[in-house]
């Protein structure tokens, strides 16, 4: 099961790209795209099994290879959980990123690793030549280095780790199918919880936080400042190669296409600015109650694997309530982190949030 960061949309337009200003990253663009084609026709839904006894005592447990080049997985082990770093920051962002999304899930959340048993968290580092995408592939990380003209090594950003190896924590709780309103949840899922091991990283509020998903992936010569914003999608970057970023904030610009699983990366951007308004009006940490309420919301069994966005926004409420009640703050900040993206959830007695 692949996700993959750089959304469908953005590499087609690089694709088309003039040949005569960018001279490697169209090819690398047209390259992508025919896998993701593949990589479709070929995806399971079915969460991956564990091998072999799960450990009584979980802990962080890493391992970074490297594929020098070829689209050949794993590669070459070149650093074990506890080595040293040596002097290829591809490796060491890698395994610092993994570091940071293991420390947010165990010490917030208190998940051991992605499947809540220690599952060790595995990577590649220099995937495939001038390859502009970082992927979970239901077994580990795989990064790219970029294309150098658009992209940089994509390592560089602990959001896109985050956000990627989220993508497996679906897998072992929700399950969201990749499709629709349930894919695009899939998509924010990954946006929230790759925002916030950032923000925990950092020690960044809800006012500090960018709120920005792969910030520094792009090259000076791109206008923008990251692949998605979660307070503002929609602004992200307008570029004269990439084009203007293509994601609503609401329902009122809600996107209907069979492109990309029926518009997952772009229709992803409603539930992003929910969430990043519930963690606005309730302030300070987001990983906390937000956060919380989020983590709550995919792992207690209340969602339906073709969740659609009312259903996913009633699953958050209830669970607000369940955990600080029916009057609470957090109740009333996640009704209208909805609210503000047009998203109606409908209760008991016929009423209305």
């Amino acid at each position: 099961m692949t996700r993959s960061i750089v959304p469908p949309y953005l590499l087609a337009h690089l694709a088309e790209a003039d040949a005569t200003r960018l001279t490697r990253a169209p090819e690398a663009a047209r390259h992508l795209l025919a896998q993701l084609d593949e990589v479709r026709s070929a995806r399971s839904a079915a969460p991956p099994v564990r091998q072999g006894a799960i450990a009584a005592d979980p802990v962080l447990e890493r391992t970074i290879a490297d594929a020098h080049g070829t689209e050949e997985l794993p590669g070459d082990v070149v650093r074990h959980e506890g080595d040293p770093a040596g002097d290829d920051p591809a490796v060491t962002e890698a395994y610092d990123a993994l570091g940071a999304t293991y420390a947010l899930f165990d010490e917030v959340y208190g998940r051991s690793s992605i499947d809540g048993a220690g599952l060790p968290l595995d990577a590649t580092v220099h995937y495939g030549l001038d390859y502009d995408n970082a992927f979970w592939n239901g077994e580990r990380m795989v990064f790219g280095d970029g294309d150098g003209e658009v992209f940089r090594r994509f390592t560089a950003s602990v959001s896109v780790v985050g956000h990627e190896l989220t993508h497996g924590v679906t897998q072992y709780t929700a399950n969201l199918e990749y499709q629709g309103q349930s894919g695009a949840l899939n998509e924010s899922v990954s946006d929230v919880f790759g925002a916030l091991v950032e923000q925990y990283l950092h020690r960044h509020d809800t006012a500090e936080a960018t709120w920005l998903i792969g910030e520094g992936l792009f090259t000076d010569e791109v206008q923008g400042r990251a692949l998605r914003s979660m307070k503002a999608p929609g602004t992200a970057y307008d570029d004269d190669v990439l084009g203007v970023d293509p994601q609503p904030a609401d329902m009122a610009g809600y996107v209907e296409t069979a492109d990309d699983n029926g518009g997952v990366h772009l229709n992803s951007g409603i539930p992003n600015r929910a969430f990043y308004l519930v963690a606005e009006v309730l302030g300070g940490a987001a990983w906390e109650r937000a956060g919380q309420i989020w983590y709550d919301t995919i792992t207690n069994g209340s969602l339906s694997t073709t969740a659609d966005f009312a259903e996913f926004a009633a699953a958050t409420i209830a669970a607000a309530t369940e955990r600080y009640g029916d009057r609470s703050d957090e109740v009333r900040a996640t009704v209208a982190g909805w609210r503000g993206v047009g998203v109606t959830v409908a209760v008991e007695g016929g009423m209305s949030h």
